[in-house]
C-alpha cells in the first residue's frame, strides 16, 4: 500500500466515524426541539404535568445525545447540536418561570454554555407572551414581577462582552430581547394606566350613588 492509500484509508475510517455520530444525533436532536416547543405550548396552557413529561424526556434524550457523539468531538459541537440544546434550555427556563418556580442550569441540564444562554434570551419572547395572556385575562398580579425577570436576563446577556464565534450569536439574542422588553414594557404601562383609571371611575361612581 502506497503512502497516499494509507493517507485515503485513514481519512475513510475518520469521516466514517464522524458521518456514524451525526446519523445517531440527528434524530435525537428532531425530538427534542419538538418536544421543547411542545412543552412551552403545554406551559402557557397551564398543563404543567404534560409539561414536565415533555422536559423529563428531553433530558433521557439529552443524555442519549450526549453519549452519541462522545467519540466525536467536531459533532458535539455541531450547529444543530446547539440549536437542540438551547431549544431545551428555553423550555426549561419557561416552564419554571411560568411556574414561578426557580429553573435550572446550564450544569444541571447538561448542555453547554452557550446553548443555555442563548435558550435563557429567547426565554424572554415567551414571558411576554405569558404577560401578555394575563393582561388579556384581567390579571395583571405577576406582570410586573416578570417584567422585572425580563429585564434581569437581559442584563446577563449583556455581560456577555465576547464574540459570535464563542457565543453562537449571543448578541443578536439580546438585541431582540431588548426590543421585546421595551415593547413589552410599554404594553403592561398601559394595561396599568387603564386599570388605575377604571378604578377611580368606579370609585366616583360609587360616591355619587
Amino acid at each position: 500500500m502506497s503512502q497516499l492509500d494509507g493517507i485515503a484509508a485513514s481519512a475513510q475510517e475518520y469521516f466514517a466515524a464522524q458521518n456514524r455520530a451525526r446519523e445517531r444525533a440527528l434524530p435525537l436532536c428532531r425530538q427534542m426541539v419538538q418536544n421543547s416547543g411542545n412543552a412551552i405550548r403545554s406551559a402557557h396552557r397551564q398543563q404543567m404535568d404534560a409539561a414536565r413529561a415533555l422536559l423529563d424526556a428531553n433530558k433521557a434524550l439529552n443524555e442519549q445525545l450526549l453519549a452519541s457523539v462522545s467519540e466525536s468531538e467536531e459533532i458535539g459541537h455541531a450547529g444543530f447540536i446547539h440549536d437542540a440544546q438551547k431549544e431545551y434550555a428555553e423550555a426549561c427556563i419557561t416552564v419554571a418561570l411560568i411556574q414561578g418556580i426557580a429553573f435550572p442550569e446550564a450544569a444541571e441540564l447538561g448542555i453547554s454554555v452557550p446553548a443555555y444562554l442563548n435558550g435563557l434570551g429567547e426565554t424572554v419572547g415567551e414571558l411576554r407572551r405569558f404577560i401578555l395572556d394575563n393582561l388579556r385575562r384581567g390579571d395583571v398580579a405577576r406582570c410586573e414581577g416578570l417584567l422585572e425577570t425580563m429585564d434581569d436576563i437581559y442584563g446577563v446577556l449583556m455581560a456577555m462582552d465576547y464574540p459570535d464565534m464563542v457565543t453562537h450569536g449571543l448578541r443578536r439574542n439580546s438585541d431582540a430581547a431588548r426590543g421585546l422588553i421595551e415593547r413589552t414594557r410599554g404594553d403592561l404601562t398601559t394595561a396599568l394606566r387603564q386599570d388605575a383609571l377604571g378604578a377611580r371611575l368606579s370609585n366616583i361612581e360609587s360616591k355619587n350613588c
